[in-house]
């Protein structure tokens, strides 16, 4: 595998003092791994960073540890080099982390920022091995899926110069749950397209099977167990019984799905709950809802939940990592009970019945969030990290 030289960069084209030209120099050369550019929400946070990193100070490349994603289009229309080592199956990943290792030795970067639990756990063995100065690990989310993987994370942990928290809730989990020391973790919350979601059109639920006018309650998500769509399936169940003029909608797609459409059908909601897979216009969607319900178990800090305050929708959110943060001055939105759907399904009343109360706290989180959660801070924060890094103690 080969990799362009960096770019280089004129730092200045006038004379300098005593009429001496200065000289050209190289811009910084960063590298920035991710174990993969599908769509999705850390994904698109990263590609927001690598778009947005100014490329006359640093010169990035984007390592993948796997092929494909739509996201690696997107990249390289920028101008941005892409390259992938082939970590398809996790048989190769010896295989993967040489070619990653030598990938490193290729590009030569100052800095290593890694993104996501596989490239940030690879991404530190490589770059120990290919002798990058600094590591930067990029954490999402207080992953509870496996202890394993927090016992690497604190077993390598030495290997990372700065571990980035995405909420005070994920540096707090991992400082606890893996060992991570907390001068060594800095939080850098997520960013949102405020003006795309703040003026999107209402969408037309209708082809959706939803009658014109009629509320509509929306959880948007991978259907995984993190996001709990089953919660929010009996919070839905609940209010159905209650309310006959509801309806609920599914936007995503993941494994959960066909165990989803039993339920469904199990319980005889096919008019009331509705599924309507990836979408590519989310804002439209969520312009139209009611209400947005976030229900995950465990989080990071939930790029939807910044995208339905934008859209001025009001939200419910369970009460996991990185939302009460968000929702921090308790007036722009609810906070419910992780896995109580009783407790959820009250909420979902609460704003049925009472829209103009549901209505001025979403017009406090649209506040909130164009205040606090801006794309350029979010790269802005980065980048002071990195030149922090590489400045002489």
């Amino acid at each position: 595998m080969t990799f362009p030289p960096p770019a280089r960069r004129r730092r200045a084209t006038h004379p300098g003092p005593g009429g001496l030209v200065r000289s050209l120099r190289l811009a910084i050369p960063i590298a920035f791994c991710i174990t993969e550019l599908d769509p999705g929400g850390a994904e698109r946070a990263f590609v927001r960073l690598v778009k947005g990193i100014d490329r006359q100070e640093w010169a990035p490349h984007v390592i993948t540890l796997r092929d494909g994603g739509s996201l690696a289009d997107e990249l390289r229309a920028a101008g941005l080099p892409v390259h992938s080592v082939a970590l398809n199956r996790s048989t190769q990943a010896w295989a993967g982390l040489r070619r990653l290792t030598q990938a490193l030795r290729d590009i030569r970067p100052q800095i290593l920022q890694t993104w996501l639990y596989h490239a940030n756990l690879l991404g530190r063995v490589a770059a120990w091995r290919a002798g990058v100065p600094h590591v930067v690990a990029g954490i999402r989310v207080a992953e509870q899926r496996s202890r394993w993987r927090l016992r690497f994370d604190r077993w390598t942990s030495s290997l990372v110069e700065r571990h980035v928290c995405v909420s005070e809730g994920v540096a707090e989990f991992m400082h606890r749950s893996a060992g991570i020391p907390r001068d060594r973790v800095i939080v850098v919350p997520n960013g949102v397209d405020f003006e795309r979601y703040a003026q999107a059109s209402p969408a037309d639920l209708t082809l959706l099977g939803i009658p014109p006018l009629f509320p509509t309650i929306t959880f948007a998500g991978r259907l995984d167990p993190q996001k709990d769509p089953f919660l929010f399936l009996e919070a839905a169940g609940l209010a159905a019984q209650v309310e006959t003029g509801l309806h609920f909608l599914l936007v995503g797609e993941g494994p959960l799905r066909g165990a989803i459409e039993d339920w469904i059908r199990d319980h005889r909601l096919e008019q009331r709950v509705h599924l309507a897979g990836w979408s590519d216009t989310l804002e439209g969607i969520l312009k139209r809802s009611a209400a947005f319900v976030l229900s995950s178990r465990w989080e990071g800090m939930a790029n939807v939940l910044l995208e339905a305050m934008a859209a001025g929708t009001p939200v419910i959110a369970t009460d996991v990592e990185g939302v009460r943060e968000v929702l921090s001055d308790g007036l722009s939105g609810q906070v419910v009970p992780s896995r109580d759907p009783k407790a959820l399904c009250a909420a979902i009343l609460d704003v049925f019945r009472d829209p103009a109360g549901a209505a001025d706290r979403a017009q406090s989180a649209q506040r909130l969030v164009r205040e606090r959660h801006t794309w350029s801070e979010f790269v802005r924060s980065h980048e002071h990290l990195y030149k922090k890094l590489l400045r002489p103690t």
